[in-house]
């Protein structure tokens, strides 16, 4: 998703410019990181913004991490037999 789709699905009111969005894309503050192709700015769903200075940092990433794609395919083995070592 570009930086601007990012804004308009983050932000309702007072969005920041799209200079201010590039800044913070070549400061490191999106998690995970923008990617930049070409001449723009790429994000993935899911994107937080982050403040490099805040000491809550560890736990905004923790929870923006999500279990649920590891948890899907360990279930995809169980239930198609694919794990090793099974019986």
């Amino acid at each position: 998703m570009t930086l601007e789709e990012w804004r308009d699905d983050n932000y309702t009111d007072k969005k920041p410019s799209i200079q201010t969005l590039w800044r913070w894309a070549r400061n490191g503050n999106f998690y995970p990181p923008a990617e930049k192709h070409g001449k723009q700015y790429r994000l993935t769903p899911g994107t937080i913004y982050i403040n490099p200075k805040d000491f809550n940092l560890g736990r905004k990433i923790k929870e923006a991490q999500s279990h649920n794609p590891a948890r899907l395919a360990f279930m995809e083995k169980v239930i198609n037999g694919t794990a090793k070592g099974g019986l």
